[in-house]
């Protein structure tokens, strides 16, 4: 009897795994909006350069006439793109040539212009204040904004790598303590097989609630200290009660507390009310299932037999290609969404909303047409979503933003195929080496894709190019994997060849008798 029929007899499925869920799940929306944070926090306002005439009061008072604040602005700050006021540049002095109704933009050279020397006045309607107004990130500092979004992400990459390995040698409840990141493991160890796919949705299903809540909530708080503080308020809550959750039995097992372990299955077994069945429970029946479930996992197998092994070798570029171009694409454009409508916090919010019924629905589209087409299709579709984007004028703004949501919740069902698409292509052991490359691949995306929009000073629809490009060219790859639908997981090497070889047979055997119908 192995663990998972321990678990079983305890039950696999029941008021414990109910309330651990909810328990874990929760603090998703709360992560899911600090990801989502910066599209607020860091919101780029309308700006212009500070001027005297236009933001002091004693050089206002010096100006003859009753000249308006319009007037004032033509004669301080020059025209930039679509004539709308220059964000970065100013007049070094008054323009009062430009008063005249014959004027035009040849009345004064670039050599009247200077940067923003005494700072800038930003349009606080919409925001009160962000990091962008505290600390001036515009104009020559711009590159700064992405900047700090790709070094978020890349601590991200950091703190999943240091927890993944702590939680291995220290236990899952006292690194969740201190951090979230290991919350699908700690479902996942509780939950029977048969279990596992609900428990994943509804934990993919977290992060779609908290794109719509990050999206009411910043809509609520315009400040940004508030609303870091808002955001980041519930995780002392969940520091309080983690206290609660309970260790992990197969990790206690696996590192010789069978003691400890022995306690924790009981306690499950009560709250599913199997107090009778976790009764019957001892040290050496747990010792038995562990030791037959090490011995069945003795075959090991190296990150360069996955490399080095033709087939495998395909389908790990591939896999890491796929989640790379879903990263890369989704936070380089779900942390931009200013430059894909104006009315952001209804962007937020609608990707939640699209994103709820797409991952739901790529369950369904799994199971019927198969793993490898919905992969190929949930990145195709959203890059062809972006290209078209670009085709889109300035003035169709609705359109412009519908778009974008259909490619970024699109993405979603990209997530979800990958998720179960990846987990299928490679032999049990070699399995979480292959999902922790393509985790590898999928940071990496994310920490290169708020960077792409600084291409934008070669053209606006570059950056768009980019994304569109290589999600386009990454969903194409994924036709080149195999099929794994309704075929049994595979445990070894062996396993994927034998599954080769007779995909090979069949292919042949059909176009012999094609051949043979034919002649």
């Amino acid at each position: 009897m192995a663990f998972p029929e321990l678990l079983d007899r305890v039950g696999g499925l029941g008021r414990f795994q109910v309330l651990q869920i909810v328990v874990l799940v929760t603090p998703i929306l709360w992560a899911t909006s600090q990801n989502m944070l910066e599209n607020f926090s860091a919101a780029v306002p309308r700006h212009r350069c500070w001027v005297p005439l236009l933001d002091n009061s004693t050089a206002q008072a010096s100006v003859a006439g009753d000249l308006g604040p319009d007037a004032l602005l033509a004669i301080s700050i020059p025209p930039g793109p679509a004539q709308q006021p220059h964000q970065c540049r100013r007049f070094r002095q008054p323009q009062w040539q430009l008063m005249d109704s014959n004027a035009t933009a040849t009345n004064w050279s670039d050599a009247a212009v200077e940067p923003c020397e005494d700072g800038w006045v930003y349009d606080r309607s919409t925001f009160v204040s962000t990091i962008v107004t505290t600390w001036d990130l515009v104009c020559d500092s711009k590159a700064l904004r992405p900047m700090a979004q790709s070094i978020y992400l890349a601590g991200i990459l950091i703190g999943a790598a240091v927890c993944g390995h702590a939680s291995d040698r220290f236990g899952r409840r006292r690194v969740l303590t201190w951090s979230y990141l290991q919350v699908a493991v700690s479902v996942m160890e509780w939950t029977s097989g048969r279990a596992r796919p609900l428990m994943m949705t509804l934990n993919a299903l977290g992060f779609s609630f908290g794109h719509v809540l990050i999206g009411s909530v910043a809509y609520g708080v315009r400040s940004w200290r508030t609303l870091q503080l808002v955001v980041s308020a519930p995780f002392f809550l969940y520091f309080v009660h983690s206290w609660w959750l309970p260790e992990s039995a197969r990790w206690l097992l696996t590192v010789g507390k069978v003691d400890q372990g022995l306690k924790e299955l009981q306690r499950v077994a009560a709250i599913n009310r199997k107090k009778t069945e976790g009764d019957t429970l001892t040290v050496e029946v747990l010792q038995s299932a562990m030791q037959e479930e090490l011995s069945g996992n003795q075959t090991a197998a190296s990150l360069g037999t996955l490399l080095h092994t033709p087939g495998l070798r395909l389908r790990i570029f591939i896999s890491m290609l796929c989640w790379f171009s879903f990263g890369f694409t989704f936070y380089g454009l779900a942390l931009n969404l200013q430059s894909l409508g104006s009315n952001i916090f209804l962007l937020q919010a609608l990707i939640g909303v699209v994103d709820l019924p797409v991952k739901i629905g790529s369950l369904l589209l799994l199971k019927y047409l198969g793993r490898r087409l919905c992969q190929a299709s949930s990145l195709v579709l959203p890059g062809l979503c972006i290209l078209a984007n670009i085709l889109v004028p300035h003035e169709m703004e609705v359109l412009s933003s519908s778009l974008a949501v259909l490619g970024l919740g699109s993405l979603g069902a990209a997530f979800t195929c990958a998720t179960i698409f990846s987990s299928e292509l490679f032999p049990t052991v070699l399995r979480m080496t292959a999902v922790g490359l393509c985790q590898i691949a999928t940071r990496g995306g994310a920490i290169l894709g708020p960077l792409v929009p600084l291409l934008g000073v070669y053209g606006s629809w570059m950056p768009l190019l980019v994304y569109g490009v290589l999600s386009v060219l990454s969903g194409l790859a994924a036709l080149l994997l195999p099929e794994t639908k309704n075929l049994p997981l595979p445990d070894t090497i062996q396993d994927i060849q034998k599954q080769s070889v007779k995909k090979v047979t069949h292919d042949t055997g059909g176009q012999s008798i094609l051949m043979s119908t034919w002649l």
